[in-house]
């Protein structure tokens, strides 16, 4: 359920129902708009039902909402929520692009793919020191010793890190040298990692499951901002369907449908959705044409020695000139890069 608060409603008013769900054993969830103050109500589905709050002073009306997700849902928070990760602002007017090799590979590889995303305009390094792979065969990462090369070369550069977390016993260790934890497509119904994000500091990028539906991404969300951590960003990065010519099928409705439903910011992995290098580009332009607050992008060096996921990076000759093409998309659509 929703409480919408009258346009004139008191600070007295908003206390009082938060007191009234307070006796009833629900908590309060306020999100103040320009226009008026709106009161989430979480807790027991039979308490929720018995609420009568509508007597109350300065209560306008109740709304009773119907998808398990609360916290995600725009109902409960009809403004944007924009991120501010150390002065970098995810979900307002800028598009916000990260960028850096699949997998940290060396220190001479970073610093080179490094440099070359901050002359593009980048604003994160994106990297994998702990790499789940489908075969075990693979190579996995470098761990800690990858993590501390991202903290030390984008330091170096000024940029910011995120990375992604694949086990809740690490979310210290790498909480350390990360900006923004990242949760990879096969984690997003990890809710054990889940739920250990929730009572997290930083802010979680949670990608879409391979197969996962909206709801089912949204819910998973939930579960995040149910444990207290409400920065959270979606990151759509393609699905599995019937289709061989594509790694994944990039699913750019999503970015509307996450804007509808949730006041949430959503950025787009359009490498991993193609899994083609001559695909980022287009799709890239689309994703800020459907109106997604940010991308995170491959680039490596030299991709055709790259230990993971070579096919789909671009060079720094091709990521500078996406960035160019993005600024002009950017000016149509009111924005900036």
């Amino acid at each position: 359920m929703i409480i919408v608060m009258k346009p004139d409603a008191t600070k007295e008013n908003i206390q009082k129902v938060e007191e009234r769900l307070q006796q009833v054993g629900l908590r309060a969830h306020l999100s103040t708009g320009e226009d008026c103050t709106i009161i989430g109500v979480i807790g027991d589905r039979k308490k929720i039902a018995n609420l009568e709050v509508s007597m109350l002073e300065g209560v306008e009306k109740t709304v009773r909402i119907t998808e398990k997700y609360k916290l995600v849902s725009r109902h409960f928070h009809p403004e944007d929520t924009i991120i501010d990760v150390d002065g970098v602002k995810i979900g307002g007017k800028e598009v916000v692009v990260m960028a850096g090799p699949c997998s940290v590979e060396s220190i001479e590889q970073l610093r080179e793919a490094a440099q070359a995303v901050k002359a593009g305009g980048a604003k994160f390094l994106r990297g994998g020191a702990f790499k789940p792979r489908t075969s075990p065969y693979d190579f996995q990462g470098l761990a800690e010793e990858g993590l501390k090369m991202l903290r030390e070369v984008a330091d170096e550069e000024g940029l910011k890190v995120v990375t992604e977390i694949v086990d809740k016993d690490d979310i210290e260790l790498v909480g350390k040298y990360a900006d923004i934890y990242q949760v990879g497509a096969r984690n997003m119904q990890n809710f054990q990692l889940l739920k250990a994000l929730g009572k997290a500091k930083k802010p979680v990028m949670l990608k879409r499951g391979l197969a996962a539906t909206i709801s089912e991404w949204l819910n998973a969300a939930e579960y995040i901002m149910a444990g207290g951590n409400e920065q959270v960003i979606f990151c759509e990065r393609g699905i599995r369907t019937y289709e061989t010519f594509t790694r994944n099928t990039l699913d750019l409705s999503a970015v509307a449908a996450i804007k509808e439903l949730s006041h949430l910011p959503i950025i787009v992995d359009p490498s991993h959705g193609t899994g083609r290098w001559e695909m980022v580009r287009p799709m890239a332009r689309a994703a800020v044409a459907a109106g997604c607050d940010g991308l995170i992008i491959e680039v490596h060096p030299h991709p055709e020695v790259a230990l993971s996921d070579g096919d789909q990076s671009l060079t720094p000759k091709n990521f500078n000139a996406l960035m160019g093409e993005l600024g002009k998309i950017c000016d149509v659509m009111g924005r900036t890069l």
